[in-house]
């Protein structure tokens, strides 16, 4: 095994561990050594978001995906972060290109699901959810986020 593979696997234990703050200081140590690692810059990406800071995670995902723009992870992830400042319009733009590279993510479409409902797109939102639900029918966001989009739609 050589050093940045180790390097690798104690990163993601210490984010297992829940150790973030060290994570990302390992994670700058790969980056340093390979810094056109899409997978490092979207790992990164989401331990920033574990921590809530997301417009640093947004510029981890923009990074990975300035150098593949077809990484449906990286736009997925971009727009958990975006969703998460509450910018709903480029979450779901974001949302809505990693659905043009796999128009079967589950992620992403219960992502775009749940920032419609945010919008009071509740029928638009139900059938992201059942999309979601038909490829993966044990994905437990899609089914909850279902739940309360349908007790929405009935008004109670």
């Amino acid at each position: 095994m050589n050093d940045l593979t180790e390097l690798m696997n104690h990163t993601y234990n210490l984010c297992e561990d829940g150790e973030y703050d060290d994570a990302i200081e390992y994670f700058n140590a790969i980056l340093e050594k390979d810094p056109y690692n899409v997978m490092i810059l979207i790992d990164k990406g989401v331990t920033l978001e574990n921590i809530g800071e997301y417009k640093k995670a947004i510029s981890c995902y923009e990074k990975a995906i300035s150098i593949d723009s077809k990484n449906a992870d990286a736009w997925t992830n971009k727009g958990t972060a975006l969703h998460n400042l509450e910018n709903y319009e480029q979450a779901m733009q974001s949302y809505d290109e990693a659905l043009k590279i796999d128009k079967d993510s589950v992620i992403a479409l219960t992502g775009k699901g749940i920032v419609l409902g945010e919008l009071s797109h509740i029928e638009d939102a139900l059938w992201h959810f059942d999309k979601a639900i038909e490829i993966d029918s044990e994905y437990d966001l899609a089914i909850n986020s279902k739940e309360i989009a349908l007790k929405l739609l009935k008004g109670t």
